[in-house]
């Protein structure tokens, strides 16, 4: 099929899809299948959206000619009157110049050797190839030119194509430069899918990781509830480049009964209103409580969460005949009242903050060791960082830590990039950060995002070379302005339209896309999109992970695999 015409362009146009009249059977190509339309110097890339039966005359395609007609005229008949079409969504155009050897490639060569002429390369559809332009398959080399070639570890198979099996990469230098996101509705693949990803990017090793691991699934061996064999972790394969953390201290910080490499505890004095403020929903916060938590910090300094929290409720101090004198000091009602604030509403945040915060054995006076400068030395010293919540897994925790943690560590960037941009010759530049995080939305829904670090990161941190990789299965509660800052989704199947729409928004061929993403197979296909890590959408037959897989990347795989390795591979 790679050399062999499948068909001829009969219409359409840029805004509008291509229409393709097949010249082979309708079962031959199937949904999102990459063609190429090649016309003169230039090749047009695109896949196939749809797929659609016609005829020249209505009453052919209703009644059967076979057993009413001799074979081979039912057969002419079938070949004249009957057609399949394809849909085709173009998006990308490139120039691959004469024929060559011949006297016209050799000096359109040398008109781009001489700079005289743009140098190849593909780039957005612009104008179209005339009526009855052959159209084919694309081949290894088709897909090799525009995901990327077999380059050392920057270009990462992903995936493969549906009907030939041939690999597609991505490149993860571009990866790592803009936030990304991988969705999927639960059960569709989505965490097997986040390992391959998060493997790539460690052995790639030109950016760290930090991974706020809440489930306990991605540094060691994983068992799924579902049954089926053990998964391996990053932490297993790759122990030298991977550190792991764990929330507390002693057994508690355990990950899988292994102690962490890194045990980290909160500081009471690292606690800021804003981190209270983001947690309004979870402990049922009034809408007044920014305006208690403002006075604290305003009168009680960095240390206002334990000085507030070694306040008690005490009544009136009272002269011998009992009259009421005033609160004593040290009370909350005392504190209120010299702060103007209500007293009800200081106890009401008090007893909220003691009971569901404060006695969290992770939040402490004073460390034992400064866990985060540990976790900031690692990602600079070019380790890569699982952070895993163990018994701490509730909503709460994870909101805490994950944002104190983070806002942190964009500080720390932030400096060593000013530093660097101030003097580039004494100082480098800080290393590519990408954080992971998962239940993305319960971070970065609307309410959320303007308090969250997560939402600067992915809206202005790329500059300083943070990034985020957000892992979710309801991508339509993520606010709007933090899905417009992706620049790679890759998207297992979901059902609900509106998470099919917030995948694609803001992409073109949206409406052409909606079906096939509603038609993915789920735990075996995803659909690769842009506009910056991708060059085109392709859905593929996602990488299955595993020990095989682990084999391959470290190079014991060295034969070249042929179609049905690939196949074998994906589990058919």
């Amino acid at each position: 099929m790679n050399n062999k015409s499948i068909g001829y362009l009969i219409g359409g146009g840029l805004k509008a899809s291509f229409r393709i009249r097949l010249t082979v059977s309708s079962q031959a190509v199937s949904e999102g299948a990459f063609v190429v339309i090649k016309s003169g110097n230039w090749h047009y890339y695109g896949i196939v959206t749809d797929i659609q039966l016609g005829s020249t005359d209505e009453k052919f395609a209703d009644e059967k000619m076979d057993g009413r007609l001799a074979p081979s005229l039912a057969q002419a008949l079938h070949q004249q009157a009957l057609y399949a079409n394809l849909e085709v969504l173009p998006n990308l155009m490139f120039e691959v110049g004469p024929e060559p050897g011949t006297p016209a490639a050799l000096a359109w060569q040398q008109k781009i050797d001489a700079g005289l002429a743009d140098q190849p390369t593909p780039r957005p559809v612009k104008n179209i190839p005339p009526h009855h332009a052959e159209v084919f398959l694309a081949s290894a080399g088709d897909i090799d030119e525009i995901f990327g070639k077999e380059e050392g570890k920057r270009n990462f198979i992903i995936g493969h194509t549906r009907e030939q099996g041939h690999p597609v990469r991505i490149d993860l230098k571009k990866f790592v430069q803009r936030s990304s996101g991988i969705f999927g509705a639960t059960g569709t693949g989505k965490s097997f899918l986040t390992r391959v990803i998060l493997a790539g990017l460690v052995e790639y090793d030109e950016a760290s990781l930090l991974v706020f691991d809440m489930h306990t699934e991605y540094a060691y061996t994983y068992h799924p509830p579902e049954g089926g064999d053990a998964v391996p972790g990053l932490k297993d394969k790759r122990a030298s480049k991977v550190s792991i953390v764990g929330l507390g201290r002693g057994k508690a910080a355990a990950y899988q009964g292994v102690a962490p490499d890194i045990s980290l505890e909160i500081a009471m004095s690292d606690i800021r209103p804003a981190d209270i403020e983001m947690l309004a929903k979870e402990l049922n916060l009034r809408d007044t409580t920014s305006v208690t938590l403002s006075a604290l910090q305003g009168t009680l300094g960095k240390h206002w969460f334990q000085k507030f929290m070694e306040m008690k409720s005490m009544p009136k101090d009272r002269d011998e005949d009992g009259k009421p004198l005033g609160y004593p000091d040290g009370s909350i009602e005392k504190w209120a009242d010299d702060a103007g604030i209500h007293a009800e509403a200081a106890k009401a945040l008090h007893s909220r903050l003691r009971r569901r915060i404060y006695d969290k054995p992770y939040i402490v006076e004073e460390p034992v060791s400064d866990g985060i400068t540990q976790i900031i030395n690692a990602l600079e010293g070019k380790k890569h960082v699982i952070l895993s919540f163990g018994s701490y897994d509730s909503d709460l925790d994870y909101l805490l830590v994950s944002n104190l943690l983070t806002r942190r560590i964009r500080d720390a960037w932030e400096k060593k990039t000013n530093a660097y941009n101030l003097n580039r010759q004494q100082n480098s530049p800080p290393r590519p950060l990408v954080i992971a995080i998962e239940e993305a939305h319960k971070l970065l829904n609307r309410e959320m995002a303007s308090q969250t670090t997560f939402s600067t990161i992915a809206r202005e941190l790329r500059k300083y070379f943070v990034t985020l990789l957000i892992i979710d299965q309801r991508p339509s509660q993520i606010y709007d302005e933090v899905l417009s800052q992706l620049g790679t989704r890759i998207s297992g199947w979901l059902g609900d339209d509106n998470d099919i729409q917030a995948v694609l928004s803001g992409l073109a061929g949206r409406e052409s896309l909606r079906g096939m993403l509603s038609r993915l197979q789920s735990g075996q296909e995803v659909l690769l999109l842009g506009p910056w890590g991708v060059p085109m959408p392709l859905p593929v037959r996602s990488r299955r992970y595993g020990q095989a897989f682990w084999d391959e990347l470290g190079g014991k795989s060295k034969k070249k695999r042929s179609g049905e390795d690939a196949l074998r591979e994906m589990g058919f």
